[in-house]
């Protein structure tokens, strides 16, 4: 049957309008590639992380107009340690295995595809999406600690110099840090609240024989802080309840409440440690003053590093777009732009292709003495 010309006409324009660019490749990184999605979502993440900690939006502007110039950048990076972590065959199925059953408990979800609901919902990825870029993170931060972090030494000398010419640094006020575990009453049967000070005693019970504080605060704590393992932070004295600070201000460390009842439930609280108010002592500071010494060192090193796996990579990026820690000399220009387009065909070329796929049959098999179009008739 013939078609008529101008159904043909318009089912070529309803295809043509159906053709849409959903996203560009922006640059390749050895076997891989970053596209503007990929630099969008880096960058939603960005803000939704700022926001969750109530980073005031002038904040997040400020932000962002230097963190906008690096997330080519750090793309690139996190490709590369990726890559480098296959070739030293780093694995981290295990770990992965545990942080989805750990996030199962925190967020009380009763099976895998109610997470991977809710990782959608929340991500706009997929599940499998999800893990993959949780499995860059962590191989990237295990080659980190390996090939860089590991090899970063800081001296007694250094610490002990530091801690002598910054020593108002360390004059303290009385404080102590905290994490709370809160069995909540909101919202639960009046059975249910009647049995929350037995339950409260018995984890105190538990935490006191060592049980780590951070598993029950993740099994049983209906606080916010239950994603933090309970973290409250340093606590100087005024900031809390007088009938609190008088339980909790005792200069012992790992010391764990009676249940504390409140209008809300039943709270248990924990000092994970404390200062003492005057002139701290270099023993107490030290892991504190070595966090200050390492972070000017690691950084160039850090820098030096992913110059050398961008010497060492292939990387072409498109034309626009900027690589903020380029390797100087390097030639990353764009050789092959990809192109998406509808394939167009004249009818020269549509008979030139049937002749081709007739000629074909009479091509011979290979190992045989006989043609295609033999053993075609033969079959029939």
């Amino acid at each position: 049957m013939r078609i008529p010309a101008f159904l043909l006409l318009l089912s070529c324009a309803v295809f043509a309008a159906e053709v849409v660019t959903v996203q560009q490749i922006v640059a390749k990184v050895n076997g891989d590639i970053i596209t503007t999605a990929d630099l969008s979502r880096a960058r939603k993440q960005m803000i939704d992380e700022m926001k969750a900690r109530k980073v005031s939006a002038a904040e997040i502007d400020m932000t962002l107009a230097t963190a906008d110039k690096n997330i080519l950048r750090d793309k690139i990076d996190s490709i590369l340690l990726a890559s480098k972590g296959k070739e030293l065959n780093i694995s981290v199925d295990s770990e992965i295995s545990k942080y989805i059953a750990d996030l199962m408990v925190r967020t009380k979800l009763a099976n895998q595809e109610d997470l991977a609901k809710m990782v959608t919902e929340q991500t706009g990825q997929t599940f499998e999406d999800w893990k993959n870029e949780m499995r860059t993170n962590m191989i990237t931060q295990r080659v980190v600690r390996q090939e860089v972090g590991g090899k970063i030494n800081i001296k007694k000398e250094e610490v002990a110099k530091y801690f002598e010419e910054h020593k108002t640094e360390f004059v303290r006020e009385e404080e102590i840090y905290l994490r709370e575990l809160l069995l909540s009453s909101e919202g639960k049967a009046p059975a249910e609240v009647a049995g929350l000070e037995k339950k409260a005693k018995d984890i105190v019970a538990r935490l006191r024989k060592n049980e780590k504080f951070s598993v029950l605060v993740r099994e049983f704590s209906d606080a916010q802080s239950r994603n933090e393992e309970g973290d409250l932070g340093w606590m100087k004295k005024g900031m809390l309840n007088a009938q609190i600070e008088a339980m909790v201000f005792k200069g012992q460390k790992n010391f764990v409440t009676d249940p504390i009842q409140l209008p809300n439930g039943w709270l248990i609280l924990r000092v994970e440690d404390f200062h003492q108010a005057g002139q701290a002592q270099l023993e107490q500071v030290e892991n504190e003053i070595m966090e200050k010494l390492y972070m000017p060192k690691f950084q160039p090193q850090m820098r030096e590093y992913l110059t050398k796996l961008r010497m060492d990579a292939f990387l072409e990026i498109k034309e626009g777009f900027l690589d903020s820690g380029a390797a100087p000399g390097k030639n990353t220009a764009w050789t092959d732009p990809a192109q998406l387009k509808p394939e167009t065909v004249s009818k020269e070329e549509v008979a030139s292709r049937r002749r081709m796929k007739r000629a074909l049959w009479v091509v011979p098999i290979p190992g045989t003495k006989t043609s295609a179009t033999s053993k075609s008739q033969s079959v029939k």
